[in-house]
């Protein structure tokens, strides 16, 4: 982790102090997490803008045509929503998995300690 110095003015750091206090962290903490928060904050402010404006240089039959190949998803998306029901893809994902379908190896050090558990 790097070391940075800056000044605040005086309403900043007592912005700071109560935060840090009130949120039982350290200035550190409260000022990373600000710094973290409008960095990504920025990050998509400017991958919006450059959206809109590759949107904004298609020719308008090839927005209508992908336009046209969501509606039925957007559709019953929105009679999921506004129904309350859930999808059957959602409903499928809750049912449990067959036996080793989709496990993934444990770590070698858990393996370890299982194995260490049932030689006991």
């Amino acid at each position: 982790m790097s070391l940075i110095r800056l000044q605040l003015s005086d309403d900043l750091t007592d912005l700071l102090n109560r935060e840090a206090k009130t949120s039982k962290r350290t200035k550190a903490e409260v000022a990373r997490a600000a710094i973290a928060d409008y960095l990504t904050k920025q990050e998509r402010e400017r991958f919006m803008a450059a959206y809109i404006r590759s949107i904004a240089n298609r020719d308008p039959a090839e927005s209508l045509a992908i336009a046209e190949e969501f509606l039925p998803l957007e559709n019953e998306a929105l009679a999921l929503a506004e129904s309350g029901g859930r999808s059957r893809v959602l409903a499928a994902w809750d049912e449990p998995a067959p036996y080793g379908a989709g496990r993934q190896h444990a770590p070698a050090a858990r393996r370890k300690r299982t194995a260490k558990r049932r030689a006991r």
